[in-house]
């Protein structure tokens, strides 16, 4: 992978990550955008789009550095694990989903009905399956379980940060950018041309031998 595919991966995931954090700020917080509406105060919504919009491109740069940590924790597991990495992989997805219910329900105390936990951990995971599918397709079939490993389990721990907020507000601006990185990032990896092989000289005829100027060729004689 050549060091300009880098670069446009990152800007173009950074620029990714930037508008979905703006563009879910106006589901999550309307009542902040109208408070600034009427009376029109220009200064402030200017303000809050930065601010949102920062707050996505902090959100995509979380995501990258979880998408680098997958491709070598992809190849440290295959070389420890070997034939049994997929299924590790597979555990962990399901353990992390049965985590996304149990902990954040513990975590208010039954206040919130844990029918909102498994919808939120069904989603994450129907996202990350569907998303793994079509990787398999384009790709190959042994495809699948990484994938589905990166969009669960990797975006789980990416989540981290907004999860442990107080209240609901960080974690649903976040979730929405870090997903959205994921599957940009994990669709544009094999599109990306690979480094080119050292390029092998250019074929040429072999010179051919001369002999040297001094030396004539003698004739036999009878």
């Amino acid at each position: 992978m050549k060091t300009r595919n880098v670069v446009q991966l990152f800007v173009r995931t950074l620029a990714i990550g930037g508008l979905i954090g703006l563009v879910t700020s106006f589901f999550v917080n309307p009542g902040v955008y109208a408070e600034n509406m009427s009376p029109f105060r220009f200064m402030e919504l200017v303000g809050l789009v930065f601010f949102y919009l920062g707050f996505g491109l902090l959100s995509s740069v979380i995501s990258q550095t979880g998408f680098f940590a997958y491709l070598y924790i992809n190849r440290f597991g295959r070389s420890l694990f070997r034939s049994f990495w997929p299924t590790v992989q597979m555990l962990l997805v399901a353990f992390v989903a049965f985590d996304l219910i149990y902990f954040p329900y513990k975590a208010y105390d039954g206040e919130v009905s844990v029918f909102w936990f498994i919808a939120m951990s069904a989603a994450i995971v129907g996202i990350g399956w569907f998303v793994a599918s079509i990787k398999a397709k384009a790709t190959n079939p042994s495809a699948f379980t990484p994938a589905l490993f990166l969009m669960v389990v990797m975006t789980t721990i990416e989540w981290m940060p907004g999860l442990q907020a107080e209240g609901t507000e960080y974690a649903l601006l976040m979730i929405p950018a870090l997903l959205a990185c994921n599957i940009y990032q994990l669709m544009a990896l094999h599109r990306l041309p690979a480094q080119n092989p050292t390029a092998k000289a250019p074929v040429t005829a072999s010179p051919q031998p001369t002999r040297p100027a001094g030396k004539k060729k003698k004739s036999n004689k009878r």
